[in-house]
Order: structure tokens, then C-alpha cells, then sequence
């Protein structure tokens, strides 16, 4: 093992830790540093990530009887027709992770997809991904920032985000920057994660699941729906429709988070599969083929799904408020 990689994991890690509640941190400090604070949380946990979940990082509502990929599927099916999306259409992916998402939307419906993502490691990662799936001609990556994206005004027949804008600082900035390389008289689709009504800012215990949600998927802060839909409306948008799509979901979207659950589908999400991990990359790091700092990557990742499934049953937080917008034909429309 490198010593650079091993000093530069365990920098990472305590440079991540350091931005929040926790260790110290304050929300105007992460929202100041967002950049920094993301890109650190995502050079730590973009392996832990693919090797637990697949190349998609979401989370889905889930029928009885399907599997948590066909349920994943299934959801980035959902927004593509939404979006009304059509072979031809030039589509962008904000905040696209290793590009699970646009690859399987671009061969659902024949469009082509760049993905923005300001972190170097996941889109050297996704285009290795794109490679091999064979889509390097209709799936691309931009390395950019999402709040000062490098494209000119009106460029996209479409964009969709896959909880990925709940990392902005601010709501109002990234929606304003979406609203500006969008066509006119198209549409914005995206999945937020959020505090739902139920949130009660002056629970103590709300506030902890808050906190170890946000440290354990590089947050912020979590807004609240209406919060998202404020900063839509502020930016331009009309708002098409809008809806939490847990609420009514057959199977809780944190199925296979809860430790309580037993699936053979999802084997390393279970507490024996997180045994086995825990314990695996425990052995590697002593014996230097993991970085220095691994384990206290999967200690706080451990920690945030206690907070999401805690979230989710008692209903506080949701990772899927959906929203279709449309940018208006004119600005006086």
C-alpha cells in the first residue's frame, strides 16, 4: 500500500469529520466549504458505495415481490418518461455519482446523457463503467460544479437530479443554475431527499437523526419539501406536480438498510452482511491492502443508516419528493 494513499485516506477522513455537528462542525461552515466537504465525503465512500449497492446510488419505492435493482430500475424508468424524453434529446444528469443512472436512462430511451459531477475519482470510475456497458457515444461526464455548470444558456432538452441536490449550499442557486441551461418550455425532474412536515426542529431526538444523516451522506443541511419547492418557484419554475413518493410505497424504501431485514438479494446491506464487511475491512487495512482510515469510513457509513432508517419509520425524512418543473416558454409566460 502507498503511503501517500494511506496518509491521504486518513486526511480525508478527519478533514471530512471535521465539518460537522458531531466533531464540532457548523452548517454555515459546510455550506461555505461544499465543495471541499463533498468531494472528501465522495473519495471515501464511492467503493464502499458500488460494492453495497450497485453503480445506481439511490434509493426506490419497492413493490412485494421485486428486487431492490428491479425496484432501482424501475424509479430512473420513472423519471425518463416523465421527462417525456425521446431518441435524439440531449439530457443532463446533475450530480450523476458513477453514472448508474444515465447509463440505464440513456438505453431506456435512446437519449443521449451527460452527467456533472465534481468529483474527479466517480467520473474516472464512470467512464471505465461507460466503457464497458458500451455507451461512450450517448453517455458523457463534465467535471464541473453543479452551481457554476460550464454550459451555455438553454442547452438541455431535459434534466433530471437523483438525490443529488440536497448536497447544494443553497437550493435557490442550484435551481436557478438548472433553470438556465434548460430549453425553454422544458422540464426538470428530481428525486430530494428532505425533512418531511412530520420534522420537529425542537425534537431533540429528530435533530440527532438529522445530524447523522447529514454526516453520513455529505450534507449540508436537509431542507425541508416545502423549502424545495419555494426555491423551484423562486428560480422560474412552474411546478407540473409534486408528491413524497414513500408515503404509500407497498415495501419502506430503508428495507434494505434495516438490520431487522434479511435478504439474500441484498446479502451485504444485512446485519450479517455488514458483519462480514465490517470485519473483512477491518483485516484488510491491519494488514495494509485497504487505506488507513477505512474503517472509520464504514463506522460513520454504518452510523447514517441507523439515522435513515429512523428517519424513515418515523417518517421525518423521505429520499424521494418528487417534482416535475417546466421552464417557461418566455419569462412573462
Amino acid at each position: 500500500m502507498c503511503p501517500c494513499k494511506i496518509c491521504y485516506t486518513v486526511t480525508n477522513t478527519i478533514g471530512y469529520e471535521r465539518y460537522h455537528v458531531f466533531y464540532g462542525g457548523e452548517e454555515e461552515e459546510r455550506k461555505a466549504n461544499y465543495t471541499d466537504m463533498v468531494n472528501k465525503y465522495y473519495d471515501l465512500v464511492t467503493s464502499f458505495y458500488e460494492f453495497g449497492w450497485g453503480e445506481s446510488f439511490h434509493f426506490a419505492p419497492r413493490w412485494k415481490g421485486e428486487s431492490l435493482k428491479e425496484s432501482i430500475k424501475r424509479h430512473e424508468h420513472f423519471l425518463a418518461l416523465q421527462l417525456g424524453l425521446k431518441p435524439g434529446h440531449k439530457v443532463l444528469d446533475v450530480g450523476c455519482g458513477i453514472g448508474g443512472p444515465l447509463r440505464e436512462i440513456a438505453r431506456f430511451s435512446s437519449s443521449s446523457v451527460t452527467g456533472i459531477n465534481n468529483n474527479e475519482y466517480q467520473i474516472t470510475r464512470g467512464k471505465e463503467l461507460n466503457r464497458i456497458a458500451g455507451v461512450e457515444k450517448t453517455c458523457n461526464f463534465v467535471k464541473a460544479d453543479f452551481m457554476k455548470m460550464p454550459f451555455p444558456d438553454s442547452t438541455f432538452d431535459a434534466i433530471y437530479a437523483i438525490e443529488a441536490t440536497c448536497h447544494a449550499p443553497d437550493a435557490y442557486g442550484c435551481y436557478k443554475e438548472i433553470y438556465r441551461v434548460l430549453k425553454p418550455g422544458q422540464y426538470f425532474a428530481a428525486y430530494e431527499w428532505c425533512m418531511t412536515d412530520s420534522f420537529d426542529p425542537n425534537n431533540s431526538e429528530h435533530q440527532k437523526i438529522k445530524a447523522e444523516i447529514e454526516i453520513g451522506d455529505g450534507l449540508p443541511d436537509i431542507r425541508l419539501t416545502g423549502q424545495c419547492l419555494e426555491a423551484l418557484k423562486q428560480a422560474g419554475f412552474e411546478i407540473i406536480w409534486e408528491k413524497d413518493l414513500a408515503v404509500g410505497s407497498p415495501l419502506p424504501w430503508y428495507l434494505p438498510l434495516d438490520t431487522s431485514h434479511f435478504s439474500l438479494s441484498s446479502f451485504r446491506l444485512t446485519s450479517v452482511g455488514r458483519f462480514i464487511t465490517r470485519n473483512m475491512v477491518k483485516g484488510l487495512e491491519f494488514v495494509g491492502l485497504a487505506p488507513k482510515g477505512s474503517q472509520r469510513v464504514q463506522d460513520f457509513l454504518e452510523k447514517a443508516a441507523e439515522g435513515l432508517v429512523e428517519g424513515g419509520r418515523k417518517e421525518i425524512f423521505t429520499p424521494m419528493y418528487f417534482f416535475l418543473a417546466r421552464k417557461p416558454l418566455s419569462e412573462r409566460q
